[in-house]
């Protein structure tokens, strides 16, 4: 049971008062009843903690899918000031770049009615998952770190999938200042054979159909409509990004003395990111990142591949496109008025989408006139939500909205619950057919092990940081 005290502010927000050593106060995202559940967990102590950080700017803040994590909690989003502030690895996770790629197709329901179950087999064939997963796309050394460097771009300039893609994919695919060099030979040798596999956990690739459009105009523009089929995927880094995070983690524990910054918590270690070490994490960071994009890039065309055998549709016919991707968990130097002055931060998504508006210059062209897709994934009973930017977001949370549903069980305790269960047969029986590698995974992704998402969506439309534009219904599943 939590023992701090929020001070509700609105219908939508509640306020952590700045105590002791806090430098900021913090804001959670919730209503009456995402509060309530935050009385079970420890995840506002962790937005308290990270107030502590040197040059935390405004506020420590949590969207409404808040729950515990490693030094961080999943949900967070801080900025730091370039002068004088930190970069922590736990504010980014072991999952580097975890993010959601959507795709829209020219297709129907009807037009897959009958052949669910076939391409839903056929997929789960192709596409590799599972712990310790390889994918065909094996790498050299010299060819591993083009990938570090270039992510999705490098995918593309290979054969899978086309520029266009890169076009409506958050950074062009590539995060700017990565260097292999600040990679570990552990990392380089994880990620060797696991581009283009999916993992597994939490990380999935849905076939959705659209169910509900809230937003013609929003819709329109990322060319959504009523019972279109749409895929999504959901992935990381894989083994190197969780390498990087833990050498990082290890070296910044172990060094966390020299820096003079007095922490909450030990799963907090930073160093300052006008340091070398700092610098070092970050260029390995982006190299996460990147390899991120470029697995979801692969990822998308293998599947492309799949409808197109399955269904014996030609590419025209199949109409598949890139809608967004978006990044979860990523630390990034972006620009925001603070004060009335224009200033670069380096802003921690941990678990939080970038959420930009209507006529940003990093939104693509084609959505400049709405705001950027926001892709929130829920658990695999609920479907997802398409939601849009909006400038509100700009004003209190740095760009940001959600990425999911959030936990409210851990793993542990869902397989518990689970146990003598069979989910497979419980979601078929609402219309999802789920292939997976294990009983285990489909008891830790329960649908009860998450809170509702419904309610997590609501929470930011109502505070006006992003709008929902649709709901995707799913109607198969593949998981690790």
């Amino acid at each position: 049971m939590s023992e701090i005290k929020l001070e509700k502010l609105d219908d939508n927000r509640w306020l952590l008062p700045q105590t002791g050593s806090m430098r900021v106060p913090g804001i959670i995202y919730a209503n009456d009843k995402i509060h309530d559940l935050l009385q079970h967990d420890e995840s506002t102590k962790q937005v308290a903690n990270v107030a502590h950080l040197p040059g935390i700017v405004n506020f420590s803040l949590a969207m409404p899918d808040i729950h515990w994590g490693y030094g961080f909690p999943i949900g967070g989003v801080a900025a730091f000031d370039m002068d004088g502030g930190i970069v922590s690895p736990g504010g980014v996770g072991y999952d580097i770049n975890c993010g959601c790629r959507l795709m829209t197709t020219g297709l129907a329901l009807d037009d897959i009615r009958g052949k669910i179950k076939d391409l839903t087999v056929a997929l789960y064939q192709r596409i590799p998952t599972g712990v310790g997963s390889t994918g065909y796309v094996k790498l050299s050394g010299k060819d591993q770190k083009k990938v570090l460097e270039e992510g999705a771009k490098w995918a593309v300039r290979n054969g899978f999938g086309s520029l266009q893609d890169l076009e409506t994919t958050e950074d062009g695919g590539c995060l700017s200042g990565a260097d292999p060099e600040q990679v570990s030979a552990r990392a380089l040798e994880r990620g060797k054979q696991q581009l283009g596999t999916l993992g597994s956990g939490n990380h999935f690739l849905e076939i959705e159909v659209v169910q509900d459009i809230f937003d013609e105009k929003a819709a329109g523009a990322f060319g959504l409509s009523k019972g279109q089929i749409v895929v999504m995927i959901h992935t990381g880094s894989r083994g190197l990004g969780y390498q990087i995070c833990d050498d990082y983690l290890a070296l910044m524990v172990k060094h966390q003395s020299e820096t003079g910054i007095a922490l909450p918590d030990r799963q907090l270690a930073c160093n300052y990111l006008a340091s070398q070490r700092g610098k070092n994490y970050l260029a390995a960071m982006a190299c996460g990142a990147n390899y991120a994009w470029a697995n979801r890039q692969i990822l998308m065309h293998l599947t492309q591949e799949v409808f197109e055998k399955s269904l014996s549709i030609a590419p025209r016919e199949l109409g598949m496109r890139l809608v967004y991707d978006v990044c979860h968990n990523i630390a990034k130097i972006e620009s925001f008025k603070i004060n009335g002055v224009e200033k670069k931060l380096c802003v921690h998504r941990k678990g939080a989408t970038r959420a930009y508006p209507a006529g940003h210059e990093a939104v693509p062209a084609r959505y400049k006139s709405v705001g950027q897709p926001v892709l929130i994934p829920g658990d695999m009973g609920a479907g997802s939500y398409i939601l849009v930017g909006q400038e509100k977001a700009m004003q209190e949370t740095f760009g940001s909205a959600c990425h999911g549903a959030g936990r409210v069980m851990s793993r542990t305790q869902a397989i518990k619950t689970s146990r003598g269960r069979s989910i497979s047969r419980e979601l078929a029986d609402q219309g999802v057919l789920v292939m997976a590698g294990s009983k285990g995974t489909l008891g830790e992704e329960m649908p009860e092990a998450y809170k509702n998402l419904n309610d997590v969506v609501q929470v930011v439309h109502d505070a006006g940081i992003a709008k929902k534009v649709a709901r995707l219904k799913s109607i198969a599943c593949i998981k690790g």
